[in-house]
């Protein structure tokens, strides 16, 4: 039988300065006054029709992503946060997580999103290499970069990550590494760090850089890692890496097929029905402008997860996680009894790909490194 697992919330904003040639999000570049008031207007009415969803649940956390959303005002995320407050009660340690560029337009308002209630930002940094930034499409430089995470502490932010990429055109480990060591001696409690992937229908796509050989790429993930777990960061998901206590709670949510509601342009949620004893995924209405004309229902779609899917559904977020999932886990997400997975489970296991301990099951070394041909067996 289903259990009902923790909630959190997705709000999307979906605008951006311009868009990046690696960026395959819902993002839309904006050339006028953003619609800040009809677009709260309308995130604060499509959740009041996914109400039904919470079940009684008080939310976990929330993670306002995009686009850009430290665009908007920070008069706008605290009218965002208030509403959502008044329609769902927060859990008293509830993570708020807000995407920002490093920009210093952006940087003016870190000390208003926290008195909004956000307390925690992801900075968007990418490199603090001004020609990677460059070549990147990145509109702030490596100055501005630096400077980011020294504001968002003055503004009261002890919970932050800082996003970056490695594998970039003409790259070298040496650079790569020097963007990680930066990341740390700014104080960055989280590091996202992950190698950049060429995306259908992005402009990288129709003209793709020239990146590093495979070999490069392993040789570099190699020796980040070290370099990360040496000054303390715990490696607990594929591209994400913090020290103790800092971990993502919302993101390690979706890891651990926890439900999430989904607002905005684009937005995506994943919702346990208890009485109904299924699970629905659901999409929201894409184009902003037509999220802004919508009187109505916000959702353009969603469906139920079947019995045959479930166990991949589950494992291909799982096993982004070094800890892995326990047995009891699976069982309370899905209602599937463990004999679903537990042949393909045993296969892995003989491959050295998957490792049991007792109640758990994890990736091996060998596992995470192909990770894609593990979930290809389920």
């Amino acid at each position: 039988m289903l259990t009902l697992p923790p909630l959190s919330l997705y709000i999307h904003i979906p605008w951006c300065v311009r868009k990046c040639p690696y960026c395959d999000f819902n993002s839309h570049t904006s050339e006028q006054a953003l619609p800040e008031e009809r677009y709260v207007d309308a995130l604060l009415a499509d959740l009041d029709f996914q109400l039904a969803y919470v079940q009684g649940r008080d939310l976990h956390s929330i993670f306002i992503g995009g686009g850009t959303p430290s665009l908007f005002s920070a008069k706008a995320i605290a009218r965002i946060l208030q509403g959502v407050e008044q329609r769902i009660p927060f859990s008293r340690d509830i993570e708020i997580t807000l995407e920002a560029n490093p920009g210093t337009f952006e940087q003016e308002k870190f000390a208003g999103y926290r008195a909004a209630g956000v307390n925690r930002l992801s900075i968007g940094v990418q490199s603090f290499n001004q020609q990677h930034l460059k070549n990147l499409g990145r509109i702030h430089d490596g100055e501005e970069a630096l400077l980011a995470a020294s504001r968002a502490q003055a503004a009261g932010f002890d919970n932050f990550n800082i996003d970056l990429m490695h594998g970039l055109s003409k790259q070298t480990a040496e650079q790569a590494l020097q963007d990680l060591q930066q990341a740390i001696d700014l104080g960055a409690p989280h590091i996202s760090w992950y190698q950049l992937t060429i995306e259908p229908n992005t402009a990288f796509y129709k003209s793709p850089p020239i990146i590093p050989n495979d070999d490069q790429l392993a040789d570099i993930q190699q020796a980040g890692e070290s370099l990360l777990a040496q000054q303390g960061f715990q490696h607990y998901e594929v591209s994400a890496f913090s020290q103790q206590g800092r971990h993502s709670r919302h993101n390690t949510n979706y890891w651990q097929f926890g439900d999430y509601l989904g607002i905005g342009a684009g937005a995506h949620g994943k919702i346990t029905q208890l009485a109904q004893q299924h699970i629905k995924r659901q999409w929201q209405t894409r184009s902003p402008a037509d999220y802004l004309s919508k009187q109505n229902d916000y959702s353009a779609g969603s469906r139920l997860l079947s019995a045959e899917e479930l166990p991949l559904e589950f494992i291909m977020n799982a096993l982004r996680l070094h800890q892995g999932f326990s047995i009891a886990l699976f069982q309370q997400r899905t209602s599937l009894d463990f004999e679903a997975i537990a042949a393909t489970i045993n296969t892995l296991s003989h491959k050295q790909l998957l490792q049991r301990s007792g109640d758990s099951i994890a990736t091996t070394a060998l596992g995470r490194r192909f990770l894609n041909d593990v979930l290809a067996a389920f």
